[in-house]
């Protein structure tokens, strides 16, 4: 029964201890993704004077976190409050809100984080003169272990922090739908194809003075480490760099950027474009005022440089441009030809026209027409600033100028004109108005191209000028009848010439035919004259030239035959005297006289027989004996002179085969 009651008394002061150590919370455990904040209840030193975080050891918040692990504290002296790990995802941006910390100055939105910035050391923060309420500086992707007593990390996700009221959570629940609505927990993308820029509005620093309405561009030298803020990732720098709070004459263009939403708020507004055939006359509204560039002759007001303010005197010309609209107004110019019509039914597609309608007109004889226009115009982009700088805009200068110019100028001709003058002058009116109407338009810094008249119209229920047009097309319906009566006369006379054309021609093969022959004898007749002519002419030619050739032949025969009779006369001589000498010699050889004469008869006979070919005596044998009969010396005289005769025959003729008849006959 003892041992019963000792081990119940054990047990009892067991669980006493426990619950006494339990209550003592002298021994805590923090997991690895946890954080532990430390409460001191009570100190030797008392509590703190002020702020909510014990940097000296009294009683309250301590500066510094547990992290994982068993951690042991004097009994009934400490409160742990285990947290969450602070987690910003990727590409997601944690804003902070110091409970601790020096108060902030009147101008002030943000705590400034010059001392530090260094939200893991709050010892550090807090001695560093770091300030309470929401921060400059914001969290970037990561973990991190923050004492969430001093902090609270606001995200898209969660809002950390340790609760000390009952309000804190309508408190910063508050706060984070203004970052929502600002979409400031995600970083600012731009993408090039999206044609866009961001106007950045700074909501701390010093305020704009009353001569601005854009803060000037500060803080963009890279090589500045210490006011370079990165298009307004850094506010420090900004602030340090003299930024002003405000809409910021700098923008952003192509890229990320991670900007503290409740330092500055972006706008996403259109690049300025300027079309091809266009310019953009920049309007600046901020800027230091420059000096005038429009020249001593120009009094419709001024023109400055790039970056002051006023009217540039360069135009923009085409292309995309990150242009802040809020610190300027860029006014789009065209500078291809464009036509304004006077016309209410017709709009051109600038617009410009579109409060325009025809001209009314008063003529000469009364009648009140309407006359539609159409003119035009050129601006050179070159003077396209000082066209903006007089008129504002070209909508107004066609509407308070032009408009009342160019209607006021018909006006004027319309009532030096009749109706049927207007209407059968207009190219005349056309071409004077476009000569007189460019030298008013280079007053303005534009050139007029050309001017359109169109056909002048009746007001409504008004037919008086439909009776002029009906009377001129009767008029004329009554000229062309007369002229198609000539027509038809002339027309008449040409086929009466036509049928004696056509009559003569039927008799023209005949009378074609004759003429053709006379012609052809009379060329014959002609023909035969000139050969006769020619004939005559030769025959004479060639009978000197056959006179001459007998001429100079017979001289030459004549010289022949005088040269042949000397050196015959010489030869027959010299024969002569060689024949003698062998008649001599014969003489004397055959014996004497008349046997030698005897011979040569002989001879000559048998010449005479052999060169005329006759048989003289029948070719027979020679008979030694017989009465009658010569001998052998008759027979031998008989053989010979056969013989000769056949030789004078076969000569005979041979010998005459190149000579005339007239040359044998000679002979």
């Amino acid at each position: 029964m003892t041992n019963l009651y000792m081990l119940g008394a054990v047990g009892v002061v067991a669980l006493t201890l426990l619950v006494l150590l339990m209550a003592s919370r002298c021994v805590r455990y923090v997991a690895n993704n946890r954080v532990a904040i430390v409460e001191k209840l009570w100190a030797r030193r008392g509590s703190i004077a002020g702020g909510l975080i014990a940097l000296n050891g009294e009683a309250g918040f301590q500066p510094d976190v547990l992290r994982g692990g068993y951690h042991f504290f004097f009994p009934f002296q400490y409160r742990v409050h285990i947290q969450s790990l602070v987690t910003i995802p990727q590409g997601q941006i944690g804003y902070v809100f110091a409970r601790d910390g020096a108060p902030l100055n009147a101008t002030q939105t943000l705590a400034s984080n010059v001392g530090t910035a260094d939200y893991l050391d709050v010892r550090a923060f807090l001695t560093g003169g770091g300030q309470k309420g929401p921060q400059r500086t914001i969290l970037r992707e990561g973990t991190y272990a923050i004492n969430l007593a001093q902090f609270v990390v606001i995200t898209a996700e969660r809002i950390y922090g340790l609760a000390l009221e009952n309000h804190d959570a309508g408190l910063f629940e508050d706060m984070k739908n203004v970052i929502a609505e600002r979409d400031g927990f995600y970083a600012v993308v731009i993408k090039g194809a999206d044609d866009m820029i961001g106007i950045v509005t700074v909501h701390d620093g010093a305020a704009l003075t009353s001569d601005h309405i854009i803060a000037p561009q500060v803080g963009v030298d890279q090589t500045d480490s210490a006011t370079f803020h990165n298009s307004f990732q850094d506010p420090e720098k900004f602030l340090a760099a003299g930024g002003r709070r405000g809409r910021q004459l700098q923008v952003l263009v192509e890229g990320s950027y991670f900007i503290n939403r409740l330092f500055a708020t972006v706008e996403m507004v259109a690049k300025t474009i300027v079309e091809v055939g266009h310019v953009g006359v920049v309007i600046s509204y901020t800027g230091d005022s420059g000096a005038d560039t429009s020249g001593d002759e120009y009094r419709h007001g001024e023109l400055v440089a790039r970056g002051s303010r006023g009217v540039w005197s360069d135009p923009l010309l085409p292309g995309k441009y990150a242009f802040n609209t809020y610190a300027g107004k860029v006014v789009i110019v065209p500078t291809t030809n464009f036509i304004l019509k006077w016309d209410q039914a017709t709009t051109g597609q600038h617009k410009l026209d579109e409060n325009l309608s025809e001209v009314s007109l008063i003529t000469k004889d009364a009648f009140e027409p309407t006359l539609p226009l159409s003119v035009v115009v050129h601006i050179d982009y070159r003077k396209a600033p000082l066209v903006i700088q007089r008129f504002g805009d070209i909508k107004k200068l066609v509407e308070q100028t032009l408009d009342p110019m160019v209607s006021a100028y018909f006006k004027n001709v319309a009532q030096k004109k009749t109706l049927i003058e207007l209407l059968q002058e207009r190219s005349e009116i056309q071409e004077q108005a476009g000569e007189e109407m460019r030298g008013k338009f280079s007053h303005y810094n534009l050139e007029m191209q050309e001017v359109l008249i169109g056909t002048p119209r009746a007001a409504e229920g008004n037919d008086q000028i439909e009776q002029v047009l009906n009377q001129l097309r009767q008029r004329q319906v009554a000229a062309e009848k007369v002229e198609t009566y000539k027509k038809q006369q002339t027309a008449a006379d040409s086929e009466r010439t036509l049928r004696e054309a056509e009559a003569r021609a039927q008799q023209q093969t005949g009378i074609t035919q004759s003429e053709l022959s006379i012609t052809i004898q009379e060329n014959e007749g002609k023909a035969e004259a000139k050969r006769a002519e020619q004939d005559a002419n030769r025959t004479r030619t060639m009978a000197k030239a056959e006179a001459d050739r007998i001429r100079l032949t017979g001289e030459g025969e004549a010289a022949k035959i005088v040269a042949l009779a000397s050196a015959d006369a010489e030869r027959i001589t010299k024969t002569g005297l060689a024949t003698a000498e062998a008649i001599e010699r014969q003489v004397t050889a055959s014996g004497g006289a008349q046997f030698q004469l005897t011979r040569q008869i002989v001879e000559r006979v048998a010449e005479a027989l052999e060169t005329s070919g006759v048989e003289i005596v029948p070719r027979v044998q020679i008979n030694g004996g017989g009465e009658g009969g010569g001998g052998m010396l008759q027979s031998l005289i008989g053989m010979l002179l056969s013989e000769k005769g056949l030789a004078l025959q076969e000569a005979v003729p041979a010998a005459n085969d190149d000579k005339t008849p007239e040359a044998i006959a000679a002979e």
